[in-house]
Parts: C-alpha cells; structure tokens; sequence
C-alpha cells in the first residue's frame, strides 16, 4: 500500500514535518511494508519554509545575520534556496509578530524581510517566493522595499522612519533606486483575501491583533491609502491587504502575483503526481471545523485527493465534525493531547493503519 502523509502544523504543538513523522511512526507499527511518502504542508504561514525544504531534497538553508526586526531589534534572517533556483523567504522569520518585545502597531516594519530577499537576490535566485503569515507590520510592505533601495520621503524630502504610522506623512515615492525584481518573478502566498483598504482592509481586520486601538487603525488605514495614491498599483486586488498590506507593496512596486498559500505550495511539492500514485492520503491540522475548506491545508489536500479519486482521512488536535479522528478522542482530553502530540500522532497512525487492515 502507497500512502501520501501530507498534514499541516497542529500549531503551538508539532511542526508539519514532525506531524508527518510521527503519523509515520504509528502506521509502520501496524504495516510496516507499506511505502510512505512524507509531504509535510503549509498555507504560506509559520513553517512554509521548514515543508518545503523537508519534502524536496536538495533544498538549502541559509541564515541571514544582522537583519533589522519588527521592532528595530537585531534578528536572524532566513531563505531557502530550493534546487530550480526559487529562493523561498517566510516573512514571520525576521518580521513576525512573536519578535515583538512589546506592541507596537504604528511602528513595526517589514525591513528585516526585505534584508532576507536582498541576500537570496546576492546568492543568484532568479524567482523569489514569500510565505506572508504572521506579519507583526501594517507598513504596506514598505520597510521591506526600503531595504531594496525604495525611498520614501516628507514634504521636506526627508527619508520617513519605518512603521506603517508615518504613512500618513509621506509625500514622495522613488523607485530609481529600487532594485530590479528577480527575472524569474515574485509569488507572494497567503491564505487570506482582503483589500488593502478599509473596514475589510489590512489595518481594520489585522491591526487590533497587532495592538492597534480604533483610532490606530484609522490612521494605519489613512497612511496605506496614501501609500496607495502614490505608488499606484490595485488596492483592492484580493489578498493586497495580507501581512499588514506587504502583498500590495510587492505587487505594486515589483509586479508580484498572490497566489493560495496552499495550492502554491502543494505545487511546490509535486503533490498531484504523489496522490494519483496513491492508495491512501492523509491530512490533518490542529483544528479541523468549516474554515479548514477554505483556503487552508487541509482543504487543499482533500480537494487534491477527490479530484484524483484517492480516499482520504483527516486527523486533527480537535473537531466540530464526529467523523475525524481526533487525538483529544484518543487521549481522553485537549491538554493530554497537546502536552503529548507526537504520542498520540502515532497512536493516530497506527488506528489509521489497523482501519486499512480491517478494510
């Protein structure tokens, strides 16, 4: 028997390479001559990267000393040069909420993401992929181009400081100095498909996660619809509003495409070509309810598997639907089973390898 082991992250419990292993784990216990192939996902969020570079051999990573974080702090940058020549960058690795000392909404910047392109740029990438999740910034994306040579400047020609709170104050965007997009082009992945601007806008809908009060969010809103006016582009392109507006940045300025962060990066991973061969795929995600068919992993994965005619299962931390298998149900309670994942990962393989025997 073939099985595709492809779950997502069960967030703030096991990575998706260490939920496929341990899924991997469990079913080897029971059938231990079925082939398994391990394809981690992700949803352009927290782990993207990590997916990829599990799942397709001759990837490398490489750090990025020194670069600028969300909240002026030194941080390690990362990218992943993937073996076509893609240089992979996840925004949250030098740009993520978690960076943040404290918050700061109208301040937070994109900069150091922009530091970790630069250096993917230098190694010879010609097309450039950024995973959008997590961004801790409503800076439409503008620190980020500002470390790739994007100036932006007052009335009185100064450069502005970086935060999406000095937008308001901008009255000139230079592009000569911008550098050229890789050759190969830029795809931005995100899971989510809101404007720039607006009460359905970047800083309306993600701003008060980032600690913006109302009349913060009103002027975040008011600094990207400046930024908007002067250097153009489609504010209300669906998904230019992810990571604080940086999707609208990058395609405004450097003519990127978004795209499904998990039907790119299933692309990414061959998965079509790994479910037709399949006799078994399996899913999973921390919590399984009507949003997991929407954009995310999970819905991705079964989608893929219908289409093929591959049967499918689903394991999750918890469900709204009876039909999963959950490892709340197999460890008797929530705490138990996030407190001990991978065990009840495995534990979760090997019932779903015993239903094949029984099957």
């Amino acid at each position: 028997m073939r099985v595709v082991l492809a779950p997502d992250s069960f967030k703030g419990t096991v990575t998706a390479t260490d939920a496929a292993r341990a899924l991997a784990e469990g079913w080897r216990s029971v059938r231990p001559d079925d082939e398994l192939i391990a394809r981690p996902m992700a949803d352009g969020g927290e782990g993207t990267a990590a997916a990829v570079a599990a799942a397709l051999p001759g990837t490398t990573e490489h750090d990025v000393p020194g670069c600028t974080g969300p909240d002026g702090r030194t941080v390690t940058g990362r990218y992943a040069l993937l073996p076509d020549g893609t240089a992979l960058v996840e925004l949250a690795v030098a740009s993520g909420l978690p960076l943040m000392a404290r918050a700061a909404p109208l301040t937070a910047t994109t900069r150091g993401t922009g530091e970790a392109v630069a250096a993917a740029l230098d190694s010879g990438a010609r097309r450039l992929t950024v995973a959008l999740g997590g961004s801790a910034s409503t800076d439409g994306g503008t620190g980020l181009l500002a470390a790739l040579g994007l100036r932006l400047t007052d009335p009185q020609g100064r450069e502005l400081p970086d935060g999406g709170g000095e937008l308001t104050r901008l009255h000139r965007v230079d592009s000569t100095g911008l550098r050229p997009a890789p050759p190969d082009g830029v795809v931005l992945l995100t899971d989510v498909a809101d404007p720039l601007l607006g009460p359905d806008g970047a800083a309306a809908v993600y701003g008060p996660q980032k600690g913006a009060g109302p009349d913060e969010v009103a002027l975040l809103d008011r600094g990207l619809s400046r930024l908007a006016a002067l250097l153009g582009g489609d504010p209300a392109q669906p998904g230019a509003g992810a990571a604080g507006g940086t999707a609208y940045g990058l395609t405004a300025a450097w003519g990127a495409v978004v795209r499904p962060g998990a039907a790119a990066v299933a692309d990414l991973l061959g998965l079509d070509r790994d479910i037709a061969a399949a006799d078994l795929v399996i899913t999973g995600e921390g919590r399984y309810d009507a949003t997991s068919l929407r954009g995310k992993a999970v819905g991705e994965v079964l989608g893929r598997a219908a289409r093929a005619g591959v049967p499918a299962r689903i394991v999750a931390g918890e469900s709204t639907d009876d039909r999963v298998l959950t490892l709340s149900a197999l460890a008797g309670d929530p705490a138990s089973a996030r407190q001990h994942a991978h065990t009840w990962l495995a534990r979760a393989g090997a019932r779903l390898a015993q239903d094949a025997e029984t099957g």
